[in-house]
């Protein structure tokens, strides 16, 4: 991506909007992790949080979880259940339960501290969109997505102030082969940011290479003790595990390495039309996912996940952003912390096409109710578009735009004697204004959470500048943070080794997509 200017609808270059945004994100910088400050809102009461979960205990005992085309997991299961029979395994009432309960605190360590600090309870993160196959940008439009733009959005990610935790493939690179393209991206990760990531997770053997990759970084002896990598293990819902999700999960949870069980329970779709319905089926589900990492490593690290949505019953699409997707997400939250394991959900959900109000309606409605819920890991949070088919590098600036307001939100109002501001009430008294008294003088330019991308200025000065939209300002800002990114390094030594292990693996891997 070339980093060329934006040009208004007149075809005249606005040197002082370009000039303006540069210095709206220098000014922002990387904001320290989130240190929550408000309460949870939970949406349900008691009677209703029963009610899903007594149903989730009935579902894995009477209808059962089917763990396809794994015959270890089955095995460790069977030691479980002796009279479990074929690949539906039946799970006792509270059994799931108390083997999610030996989980240790799932958190995960990161180059840059090489400490616990990526995702807890007490410090929840913000993660960039995963997975598209696309991207699009106002100066190439939508095309399939490339290693470059890879390397870009984890660039970004690395940059953007209130991300933390760089999350999975942001975009599937179309220009490698689908058998060795793990390789790549996780090495990518390693390489172009020193944040947490997770480990690729599309096959057992992948999973292997990221936790391979990992021991090389990290070291084998650290990775042991230690939590550096998180493995995204989708459920195929209904109620079925596949055998190339289950074999990844044991590859991750034997090494000590975290997983996030996450089903993706579209109303209509894989789940039944109701909320309490699509709820009791997602508990079961990461309840079942969630114990077998126990079974297979005690005290491996876990987190309970969800995508949830629903159909659109004119257009068979899925919808987000909906005001059931929303009870979703706090019902989530609020079974994770009941079940004692931190949660996965929510982000910037939209099923635009491009970055226009129905995707910021949509993504708003989806990360507002994220962090009032108490969701500790909330991926997809930005660039997400067109249902996940798409990274939009607009779409990415206008939601760490809000997310940075969303990290302002969860710090709370300062009640401190700055933050009480009497000396300055005082100072004014009746009649006066605010704009030159002491107080504002010296806190001013820390007051308000400053916008990267909105436009506060009047018709004519916001004419004069070229008449830009807030996508056009966001274009912009991502070349300017691509300009501005700073090189975290990498030991060569590291490099080397892991170069070497890259060449070993490509040697015996096919170009197609293998089971192992």
């Amino acid at each position: 991506m070339s980093d060329t200017s934006t040009i208004n609808r007149t075809g005249r270059t606005s040197n002082r909007e370009i000039r303006r945004a540069a210095r709206s994100h220098r000014a922002a910088g990387k904001l320290p992790y989130i240190r929550r400050r408000i309460p949870t809102v939970e949406l349900l009461n008691d009677e209703a949080v029963e009610i899903i979960e007594t149903n989730a205990e009935t579902i894995l005992e009477e209808i059962g979880i089917e763990f396809r085309r794994d015959l270890e997991s089955l095995r460790l299961w069977r030691r479980q259940v002796p009279t479990c029979r074929g690949e539906r395994v039946r799970i006792p009432r509270g059994l799931a339960a108390s083997c999610c309960a030996r989980h240790h605190a799932s958190s995960c360590c990161t180059r840059e501290t090489r400490r616990a600090a990526c995702v807890s309870a007490a410090t929840p993160r913000f993660s960039p969109v995963g997975g598209p196959p696309f991207v699009t940008d106002l100066d190439g439009g939508r095309r399939y997505g490339t290693l470059a733009d890879l390397h870009n959005f984890i660039k970004l990610a690395h940059v953007a102030p209130a991300i933390h935790f760089s999350g999975g493939c942001m975009v599937e690179p179309m220009d490698v082969p689908e058998g060795k393209r793990h390789l790549d991206v996780q090495y990518a990760f390693f390489r172009y940011s020193d944040q947490g990531c997770e480990g690729t997770p599309e096959t057992p053997g992948h999973a292997a290479d990221a936790v391979r990759m990992a021991g090389i970084l990290f070291g084998q002896d650290f990775i042991q003790a230690n939590c550096v990598l998180l493995g995204n293990i989708n459920s195929n819902s209904p109620l079925t595990l596949d055998g190339r999700m289950l074999g990844a999960l044991r590859a991750f949870a034997s090494q000590n390495q975290g997983t996030i069980v996450v089903p993706a329970v579209l109303a209509v779709a894989m789940g039944p039309v109701t909320p309490a319905g699509c709820m009791a089926e997602l508990l079961a589900e990461t309840m079942a996912g969630m114990a077998l990492t126990q079974l297979v490593r005690p005290g491996a690290p876990v987190i309970m996940g969800s995508f949830v949505g629903a159909i659109s019953m004119r257009t068979g699409a899925p919808t987000f952003g909906t005001a059931e997707a929303t009870q979703m997400i706090f019902a989530t939250a609020q079974l994770a912390r009941r079940l004692g394991v931190p949660c996965r959900s929510g982000g910037s959900l939209c099923s635009s096409k491009v970055a226009d109000a129905q995707a910021a309606y949509e993504s708003a409605h989806t990360l507002l109710p994220t962090l009032l819920a108490g969701v500790n890991l909330v991926t997809h949070a930005a660039g997400w578009l067109e249902g996940g088919l798409v990274a939009g590098y607009e779409k990415f600036v206008m939601d760490i735009d809000q997310l940075a307001m969303m990290q302002a939100l969860a710090n709370g109002m300062d009640v401190s004697p700055r933050g009480q501001a009497m000396d300055a009430i005082r100072e004014v008294g009746p009649g006066g204004h605010f704009l030159g008294c002491a107080h504002t003088q010296e806190n001013f330019e820390a007051a308000f959470h400053q916008s990267t991308i909105a436009d506060y200025s009047s018709y004519e000065q916001w004419s004069s500048e070229g008449s830009l939209n807030a996508e056009q300002r966001a274009n912009v800002v991502w070349k300017r943070m691509l300009a501005d990114y700073e090189d975290p390094g990498l030991d060569p030594a590291i490099d080397e080794a892991l170069s070497q292990c890259m060449c070993e693996r490509r040697a015996v891997l096919s170009d197609s997509l293998d089971e192992e």
